[in-house]
């Protein structure tokens, strides 16, 4: 990894100028250093923010929506089939548009995609709690999710392309916005609805100017149109691809072969890695569709039971540092699924025999268990040798994953309705858990996707 990343820079310091000037200026070189070194100061700086911003944009439409999810049940009319369909709106958008993101990068430039989908998440945002129905909100609500879907896929890509000396930092400073973002979200959405005089429709809707605020650190990056071009060049902050000078013919020459495609469906490791992610996201939006509810039935007052939801959420927050680094220290991963799997049936337990006696130990626990992500998109970059190897795996493995994730919150919503109660629904959660730790030990094993492939 080190390596790659230092051939990485040094490919950014020949093609880009604005790299190659914030060193030094070259022989017969007209410009101020300064100023340049002034410019790309200026830009990472800029950049960092609109990361950061996009990051908190990345699940507040759907905490805001959990936490209020009776009061939009009862206003729209909604029946319990509905609401869980809801819930697996999310899921469902994140397999359809997230597919489409590369494509859209490569035509536009992630910055512009980006811009672009802050954009939607904004409209979305403000349209839904006024679209006059549940088609309308539903409506509304995937075109949040098409913004949220893009963005979510292309952060990592800008993080690798813009920072390429700092991913590890960068992507943890990311993970820890988007924590940050899904708990404040859940946390502060009944309050802030009380304080807007109790109805829902502004309740969420506030959650607009925040996707307004994402927008504009973005705008200086829509320009950037060469972003997804085939050169292994990472332009620097700043720097303009459509200034960067033409690959020369001997770099052209002494650049690495595509490396063919992988036929990661005859990788078991890439199944058990998919079905894992499946799981694990399964349960991650059921929690952040139903869990609030369920603390809410047991009597547990709106406020107490947003503010346990984001209890759960922010617990991704330390463990989205701890777990990757401890991952990549063992050869395998099994124990920690193991852990986290243990720990996500504890909870669930609580959450039946005493729901609002342990609610505090219960969020705590479901909280650690769906830090079951962040090992996931660990395991991502250990179980594949090349770059292009991780980049095929991390698409099979989530496209595939939300699509595994898609029945999972409406059948909870159907079960909740035709049950009367959280008795089966819960039951479901549970029986969920072994299958996700037994893939995920499997995916933990120490092999990669390229000698499955190769079989």
């Amino acid at each position: 990894m080190a390596s790659e990343e230092t051939r990485t820079l040094n490919s950014t310091t020949v093609s880009n100028p604005a790299a190659r000037d914030a060193r030094a200026p070259e022989p017969g070189e007209s410009g101020q250093p300064s100023d340049t070194r002034a410019w790309t100061a200026w830009t990472t700086r800029l950049l960092v923010l609109g990361i950061v911003l996009a990051a908190l944009n990345l699940r507040p439409a759907i905490t805001s929506l959990g936490a209020l999810l009776e009061e939009v049940r009862d206003g729209l009319g909604m029946s319990g089939s509905v609401a869980g369909l809801l819930t697996s709106v999310p899921p469902l958008c994140f397999a359809v548009f997230g597919v489409t993101a590369p494509r859209l990068a490569r035509r536009f430039g992630p910055g512009a995609v980006v811009c672009a989908g802050m954009a939607a998440i904004t409209a979305g945002l403000l349209i839904r709690p006024f679209a006059g129905g549940t088609a309308g909100f539903l409506a509304a609500t995937a075109l949040a999710l098409m913004g949220i879907a893009v963005s979510n896929v292309l952060m990592p890509v800008i993080v690798k392309r813009w920072f390429p000396e700092r991913v590890g930092s960068m992507t943890g400073v990311y993970s820890m916005a988007l924590a940050f973002g899904t708990s404040i979200a859940a946390a502060a959405t009944v309050p802030v609805t009380n304080a807007l005089g109790g109805d829902w429709q502004p309740g969420l809707a506030v959650w607009a100017a925040l996707g307004a605020a994402a927008v504009l650190p973005w705008i200086p990056f829509v320009k950037d149109r060469g972003a997804a071009s085939a050169s292994p060049s990472v332009p620097a902050p700043g720097g303009d691809a459509s200034t960067a000078p033409a690959e020369s013919a001997a770099a052209a020459k002494n650049r690495p072969a595509e490396q063919p495609a992988l036929r990661i469906t005859r990788s078991r490791t890439a199944w058990a890695l998919a079905v894992f992610f499946g799981l694990q996201a399964t349960a991650a939006y059921i929690t952040m569709g139903w869990m609030a509810q369920i603390f809410r039935d047991a009597g547990v007052a709106a406020g107490t039971a947003g503010l346990l939801l984001a209890v759960t959420m922010v617990m991704g927050v330390p463990l989205a540092f701890v777990i990757p680094r401890v991952a990549t220290r063992l050869p395998n991963q099994g124990p920690i699924v193991l852990v986290l799997g243990v720990c996500g049936l504890a909870g669930y337990a609580g959450l039946y025999f005493a729901p609002a006696g342990g609610a505090w130990a219960w969020a705590l626990l479901l909280g650690v268990s769906n830090c079951a992500f962040p090992l996931a998109l660990t395991m991502v970059g250990m179980r594949a040798r090349t770059g292009a190897g991780v980049a095929q795996l991390s698409a099979f493995a989530q496209s595939t994953g939300y699509l595994i994730s898609i029945p999972g919150p409406l059948l909870v919503g159907v079960l909740y309705q035709h049950s009367g109660g959280w008795g089966l629904p819960i039951a479901l959660m549970s029986a969920l858990m072994v299958p996700q730790m037994v893939v995920g030990v499997l995916a933990g094993r120490n092999r990669t996707v390229e000698e499955e492939a190769a079989r």
